[in-house]
């Protein structure tokens, strides 16, 4: 077990190393990207090679540091999430957090955070996390993890070293899911094409449920297409009730708007993630409407940071399924 038994982001993983064997950790991280492409794990991974009582630079995965770590009883590593029933992370865990920190390590190593997912705190949460950021205890280290920097107050993100985490590569997703879960090829293809490189997504996902509700978004922008505004606006108000969905709507129809650009400009499909729904991407794909297609990416990525943000979350999905209306 180790650092060479993560799956990719290997220029990330060099980086993260030379640091640690150089004793030039930064105070504090933001692991950026996908949900499911691994941050959690080398987050974890990282405090394990600080603690690792076998390997030097590395983690064994075998000790008793390592498995308290694992396990999320570590006295020196703590992980920060969503408590049961709340749909914020607020200022009494980050206060806890500050409190912990301000105590001597029982190992004499790194007293270490992973706050996961960071964009889940309140604003009250990341002012008071500020002060940890601005002077941090010496031999703390903090680790936010977040799909992305919005909903992060610009104070937050700029006290702390951004590491970017790429999708995996989707050969990669698709050979772990032969290999180690049984998968036969062509499910494992596809399962690594709708998940978009996350391999978390990929092992979890409910093949099923994922499929119906795709189906349900593609009917809503059929809809939009259509200029049928009573249907895509019954849509609009049942999505905005759920903010969790209406992101995952949102990073899907990304996705789609993506596929169309990817098939506009190459006029092939080896790059498309919705690959069982080529057919309809490729009659939605002329040259002619290679602007409209930029301009709803730009849109759709606008309605994930306003969404993440707390904006009204029908107003901001109506504003979309207009502005999609009218580049028709």
């Amino acid at each position: 077990m180790g650092f060479s038994q993560i799956i990719g982001h290997q220029r990330q993983l060099a980086g993260l190393r030379q640091a640690l064997t150089c004793d030039r950790l930064h105070h504090a991280y933001l692991f950026l990207g996908t949900e499911g492409v691994g941050k959690k794990t080398i987050a974890l991974g990282l405090a394990k090679a600080i603690h690792c009582a076998v390997a030097t630079g590395d983690y064994c995965g075998g000790c008793a540091d390592c498995a308290r770590i694992q396990d999320g009883n570590h006295p020196d590593v703590r992980v920060i999430e969503l408590l049961a029933g709340k749909k914020e992370i607020g200022i009494q865990q980050v206060r806890e957090v500050e409190k912990e920190l301000s105590f001597r390590s029982f190992s004499g190593k790194r007293k270490i955070v992973v706050l996961d997912p960071a964009t889940r705190m309140n604003l009250s949460a990341q002012n008071a996390l500020l002060k940890t950021l601005e002077e941090p205890p010496q031999n703390s280290l903090l680790i936010l993890i977040a799909p992305a920097i919005g909903g992060l107050l610009p104070t937050v993100r700029s006290r702390c070293l951004r590491v970017a985490f790429g999708a995996l590569p989707r050969n990669l997703v698709a050979r772990f899911l032969i290999t180690q879960q049984g998968l036969q090829a062509e499910e494992a293809e596809l399962l690594a094409a709708i998940t978009v490189g996350s391999l978390g997504a990929a092992v979890n996902i409910d093949k099923k449920d994922i499929l119906e509700r795709r189906q349900r978004w593609l009917t809503l922008l059929r809809s939009v297409r259509a200029y049928d505004y009573r249907a895509a606006m019954d849509a609009a108000e049942a999505l905005a009730n759920n903010k969790d969905e209406l992101l995952e709507f949102l990073e899907w129809a990304l996705c789609w708007h993506r596929d169309r650009l990817v098939y506009t400009v190459t006029r092939s499909p080896q790059e498309i993630v919705n690959l069982d729904l080529l057919s309809e991407i490729q009659g939605q794909s002329v040259p002619s409407d290679l602007e409209n297609i930029l301009s709803l990416l730009s849109e759709t990525a606008g309605a994930v940071e306003r969404i993440q943000r707390n904006l009204n979350r029908r107003m901001v999905l109506e504003q979309l399924l207009l502005h999609t209306a009218g580049s028709h």
